[in-house]
């Protein structure tokens, strides 16, 4: 049972929140989650009451993380946040990649073992996701170390001979043996034969096939197998510790679009070819990240990681710039979008400048007007673009009120997506520090104090520079009965 209002009582099912309506409130709302694999909008039903098991595809650790693996990251830690804040006790795996064959050239172009290079790479992996407030998930395997699992998954496929074992020691999944295949994508085998662009292997039966096992070469890491020494394919590598840490059968597989094939359909074929029951209920998929409306990408020079990003937008715009936008849509990177970004984020943070040494709330009544947009937004797909449209209602509400009720709840509802945590004081600092290293909000506190100097003794030009030099930088001074501030863009901040 959990405790509606005043008045009533509303029964909380297994499931998740406010699954059947009180009388008085009419709360009957259940989440919705747009499903890859039946392409529309289904009402989420977990396997085990109470219980979500989800499992992400991370990343590859041979180079720093770009802006679509933020997005990923971001995207997946707003999705177990809203699953928690619904009730439900979440176990979220996002798997690392540290055995690939883009890992080995790295190594050696480096002339760095694998085993450094991708501890490197670990490292700022996990400082990134620290930075845009993503929280660690409940296991983060790594390929190297459940090799033993994968061998196990493909000695049952070629059990079930639904793989072989090919001349050059590769091993390979047979896919026109599994009668499901290309349902994730909607792809036949015809279609895929016809137009997609497969590369001719003369070892494989059906150029379709994909390669569970890779036969060692002369200087590459091995492991011993039936099959002679070699390392898995990458496929494998989640089908294995999906397995491993949430079951043959479960709730959430998430990842980028790009993604969905060949990559997850290969997944689905070989956990449902080994274990002959279904694989995942929901299959979600975030969207691409495009720069200026193109398609990010080394060879076109438009390649962002995210320290480069760090390195000029403060950590928090990042993370509204990416929850702005609706997961599935497609994210399109460019300065004047994390600009735009920057100035909607100081006006939220503006209106609750004073608050600095207020409690949020421990909890949200999601019975008010505000909170119950906020959770049908959030229930609707996880449309956060609609949950922060509240957020600037509740914003507007604050610069007409003042209200610190208003305040109270605007910072936990943002708290729900990760967002307006900080001390507003310090995030226009590190604003203004983000945008301009050399004023640093020592310099600026220190400009101040000259410029009061300057007007104590009438140098009123000088004064005036010190203003000029500021705006010039885009620092706006405001003198008021309680001293100067300082602001960029709209956003104001008390030194």
């Amino acid at each position: 049972m959990l405790y509606c209002s005043d008045f009533c009582w509303v029964i909380l099912k297994p499931s998740g929140f406010y699954q059947e309506a009180c009388p008085i409130h009419n709360l009957a709302k259940m989440l919705k989650i747009h499903n890859s694999l039946a392409r529309e909008k289904q009402d989420f039903i977990p396997l085990t009451p109470g219980k979500v098991k989800i499992y992400v595809c991370g990343m590859t650790v041979y180079d720093y993380c770009h802006l679509g693996h933020a997005r990923m990251m971001v995207v997946f830690d707003m999705v177990q946040r809203w699953l928690q804040v619904s009730g439900f006790d979440v176990t979220y795996v996002r798997n690392i990649t540290d055995i690939d064959d883009k890992i080995i050239k790295r190594a050696q172009e480096n002339n760095e073992s694998i085993e450094a290079l991708t501890a490197r790479f670990i490292r700022a992996m996990e400082e990134d996701a620290a930075a845009l407030g993503v929280t660690p998930p409940s296991f983060e395997p790594r390929a190297t170390r459940h090799v033993e699992d994968m061998i196990v998954m493909i000695r049952t496929l070629v059990d079930k001979n639904l793989a072989y074992a090919a001349s050059n020691g590769d091993v390979y999944f047979a896919v026109h043996r599994f009668p499901g295949y290309g349902k994730l994508s909607g792809k036949s085998l015809e279609d895929l034969r016809a137009g997609e662009r497969v590369v001719i292997d003369p070892h494989k039966k059906d150029p379709l096939d994909f390669v569970l096992w890779k036969a060692a070469k002369p200087g590459e890491p091995q492991w011993d197998s039936p099959w002679g020494g070699g390392r898995p394919g990458w496929h494998i590598e989640c089908s294995a510790m999906g397995e491993r840490y949430l079951g043959e059968h479960f709730d959430i597989h998430g990842g980028g679009q790009d993604l969905q094939f060949p990559h997850h359909e290969n997944e689905i074929a070989q956990s449902e070819g080994a274990h002959g029951h279904p694989f995942v209920n929901y299959w979600m998929h975030n969207g691409f990240v495009r720069v200026d409306d193109e398609k990010m990408s080394k060879s076109l020079g438009n390649f962002f990681t995210v320290r480069e990003i760090l390195a000029r937008y403060q950590p928090e715009v990042v993370r509204f710039f990416i929850l702005r936008a609706h997961y599935r849509s497609p994210l399109n990177y460019s300065d004047q979008h994390l600009e735009d970004a920057r100035r909607a984020l100081d006006r939220l943070y503006t209106a609750i400048k004073g608050s600095e040494d207020s409690e949020v709330a421990p909890a949200i009544d999601w019975n008010g007007p505000y909170a119950r947009r906020f959770r049908e937004a959030m229930d609707d797909d996880f449309n956060t673009s609609d949950a922060i449209a509240v957020l600037f209602d509740l914003a507007n509400e604050i610069n007409k009120t003042g209200s610190q009720k208003t305040i109270v709840l605007m910072r936990a509802l943002g708290g729900v997506l990760g967002l307006l945590q900080q001390d507003p004081r310090q995030y226009f600092q590190d604003v203004v520090a983000a945008a301009d290293s050399a004023f640093t909000p020592e310099r600026v506190e220190q400009m101040i104090q000259q410029r009061l100097v300057a007007r104590a003794k009438k140098n009123y030009d000088e004064a005036d520079r010190i203003r000029k030099e500021l705006l010039d930088a885009g620092i706006i001074l405001e003198d008021g009965a309680q001293g100067t501030t300082w602001r960029r863009g709209t956003s104001v901040s008390a030194v």
